[in-house]
């Protein structure tokens, strides 16, 4: 039977962890419950020492052997991908948060059958560890971003956790704030889009504002937190924080464009033009901060989450045409990274 081993040297960073926390926060290791379980088992050293206890603290210098038969991992329809990078912002038994890198599909689709941030999640996870109520071939997905949006998302690791964060969504009291920087000078300080929204009767590859009974209620609200001005080849620019009370499908790329502020660099709902869109070939869009209740904890989890390199390039680049912040923005942009 196939056995899989992996030799870890515990490091500054690492002293006085948890043997199961340790394990579970390196690649190629599974969830820190299924971690524990592997302790338990006997599958874990510690300086050739047989490790007894997961709640065990290791220190600097120690080495660490986990060993475990690979027949004993789950199984499921998804492969695991363990070279997907997951960059965890929070994990316990129940849940996690992490930051999604831009070009990662959230789960398999036409042309993406082994390279979703899913396939990486069943590596991490294991199959069997993992929510399964969006479907079988989305396990742990509450929520979705596309393809081309960066930043925080949550995922859960069994049926229960992720219906409750499901009906948190449901109930408006999940907290999601995006980032984005839209074409244009927005005028109101703050603003409410509330459509329907349904698949395009044009393009079926597009979502658009529709009045029709099978159109789905969006509700975003929007808060300018910066503003740039025109410059002979542009209308200017807005930095907004967005906050989505719907989760609708490419919900705040259509109420931009619904306003006539298409999102900077989006390609399936913006404009072309390369310059216009400041270098960006993917929409300015990122999940920046999340805020909800542990549904089974009860504490409050909240997280930011900086822009990546290349939206923070495309606003250090506008600087000098900034027309000031509001006071909101004075708030929030410097936690952006900026």
């Amino acid at each position: 039977m196939a056995s899989r081993t992996v030799e870890l040297l515990v490091g500054p960073e690492s002293d006085g962890m948890r043997l199961d926390a340790f394990l579970a926060h390196k690649e190629g290791l599974p969830s820190r419950s299924a971690c524990a379980r592997f302790i338990e088992a006997g599958d874990v050293t510690i300086n050739d020492t047989l490790a007894t206890s997961k709640s065990e603290h290791v220190v600097l210098g120690d080495r660490i052997r986990a060993t475990w038969s690979v027949a004993d991992e789950p199984e499921g329809p998804l492969r695991p991908n363990p070279y997907i990078p997951l960059d965890i912002r929070f994990e316990d038994d129940y849940l996690l948060v992490l930051s999604k890198q831009a070009g990662l599909v959230c789960h398999p689709s036409p042309g993406h059958i082994d390279d979703t941030l899913a396939n990486a999640l069943v590596a991490r996870c294991g199959y069997n560890h993992l929510g399964k109520l969006q479907g079988e071939d989305r396990p742990g997905i509450v929520h979705r971003l596309d393809q081309d949006t960066s930043g925080l998302m949550v995922a859960a690791k069994d049926d229960e956790t992720q219906r409750a964060l499901q009906d948190l969504i449901r109930l408006r009291t999940l907290d999601r704030r995006y980032v984005t920087l839209v074409h244009g000078y927005v005028a109101a300080d703050e603003g409410t889009i509330n459509t329907g929204i349904a698949r395009s009767s044009r393009d079926r590859l597009r979502m658009a504002v529709s009045d029709d009974v099978s159109a789905r209620e969006a509700i975003t609200t929007f808060r300018v937190l910066e503003r740039y001005e025109a410059l002979r080849r542009d209308d200017g620019y807005t930095l907004l924080e967005c906050h989505l009370y719907t989760g609708r499908t490419h919900q705040i790329r259509v109420h931009m464009r619904h306003i006539g502020h298409h999102v900077v660099g989006d390609q399936l709902y913006g404009r072309g033009d390369r310059m216009r869109n400041l270098g960006l070939e993917r929409q300015f869009l990122h999940s920046w901060h999340i805020r909800f209740d542990h549904p089974v904890t009860g504490e409050v989890v909240e997280l930011a989450d900086c822009l990546p390199s290349d939206l923070l390039s495309v606003l250090k680049s506008l600087s000098v045409r900034s027309l000031g912040r509001t006071e909101v923005g004075e708030q929030i942009v410097p936690l952006l990274g900026v």
